[in-house]
């Protein structure tokens, strides 16, 4: 069974009502107009794909990583972008979704090529992205993890503290209101209520005002419910594929049969998963709410994704040495004014055991 039959194999296990292989994928609209926040976005995840091809190029004996996803300086707004934007769409639907970077044994390598085959035409490269050992989809967030991961573990102490407060508060002063008929199911809310089922716990809150003890008691079960709130909220950051990607990247997978990956680049460190096991991890609906949640992305023009706890996967870079960052002023027809930041340097420093293992390449050194 080759690579593809594999990825076929698990499609077949991933549920309809989150990808359904079976339909054509959603026709995107041409944007209109590029955003400042949009232009910054785009600048840091070039920044993160420059940051991992520049340290595969430099610390590898044996590998190359070329510059392979579609991309081009123009934006929304900007003459040219429709015919780009057009073109693009047209090959999502031929070969499917390009990884932003090829992987390849510097044995395969073409020289004439280069380093950056982003811009040349998929039909003249087809025999020789099948070569590449992986291709790399990279991501970008605006976070430092370690930092936001003790952020959330103080954040959950101190709010599961409080509910627990709250809880004992409300058991030893106001239980004789919670033994009326119509309040008494609370006692058994309140009850089951532990640092363990927090996380799962939900209830409704009532509104009672007929006496001054009954509105103290409709606050405190309020701010108890906020408390939940705040310790229900995803604890973790994410690598982040889209649900719209998932077919564009079967159907380039399905093209080629290299091997797919995704790699998340925080501004401290960075964590890689295959695309074999995100289909694994969201084919059991038992790692919902535990190692991924499916929610609509703000910051993406509310498309649906798949937000991945990023130490599922490898950690492949230990430490990022941050990049310098400028403003930028961008001026674009009629006289509009864009301000954006923009990235350079920085240094990603590779697990290289880590990065062989996700890659399967332990065969050969790195």
């Amino acid at each position: 069974m080759n690579y593809f039959e594999k990825i076929r194999e698990l499609a077949k296990n991933v549920p309809s009502t989150l990808v359904d292989f079976s339909l054509p994928r959603d026709i995107a609209r041409t944007p209109t107009q590029a955003s400042s926040n949009f232009i910054t976005n785009k600048e840091q995840g070039d920044w993160a794909e420059n940051l991992i091809f520049r340290a595969i190029n430099e610390n590898s004996k044996n590998l190359i990583a070329v510059k392979y996803g579609k991309s081009d300086d123009l934006v929304a707004g900007e003459d040219g972008f429709d015919t780009f934007y057009q073109s693009f769409q047209d090959e999502l639907d031929t070969i499917g979704k390009r990884p932003d970077l090829l992987i390849f044994k510097k044995s395969d390598f073409n020289e004439k090529l280069g380093l950056d085959i982003s811009k040349l035409d998929h039909s003249i490269l087809t025999e020789y992205v099948k070569k590449a050992v992986a291709g790399i989809e990279i991501r970008s967030s605006a976070f430092l993890i370690e930092r936001y991961e003790y952020a959330m573990q103080i954040r959950t102490q101190k709010f599961t503290q409080k509910a627990l407060e709250i809880k004992e508060l409300i058991l030893s002063k106001y239980l004789d209101l919670l033994e009326n008929k119509a309040r008494k199911k609370y006692i058994d809310v309140l009850t089951n209520l532990t640092e363990t089922t927090l996380s799962v716990s939900d209830f409704r809150v009532s509104s009672w005002s007929s006496s001054e003890r009954l509105v103290q008691l409709t606050d405190l079960f309020k701010e108890l419910k906020k408390c939940i709130k705040e310790i229900q909220k995803r604890d973790f950051l994410s690598i982040t594929p889209k649900v719209e990607d998932i077919k564009v990247v079967y159907k380039w997978i399905e093209t080629f049969n290299v091997p797919h990956f995704y790699f998340q680049v925080f501004f401290d460190k960075v964590y890689g998963i295959s695309f074999e096991q995100i289909l694994t991890l969201i084919s059991n609906s038992e790692n919902e709410g535990v190692v991924f949640s499916v929610e609509q992305d703000t910051k993406n023009q509310n498309k649906t994704t798949i937000k991945i706890n990023s130490k599922t996967g490898f950690q492949i870079a230990y430490k990022v040495d941050e990049p310098e960052h400028k403003s930028v002023r961008k001026e674009m027809e009629r006289g509009r004014l864009l301000f954006y930041v923009t990235f350079q340097g920085g240094t990603a420093y590779l697990d290289i055991n880590n990065l062989r293992e996700i890659l399967n390449l332990k065969e050969f050194d790195f």
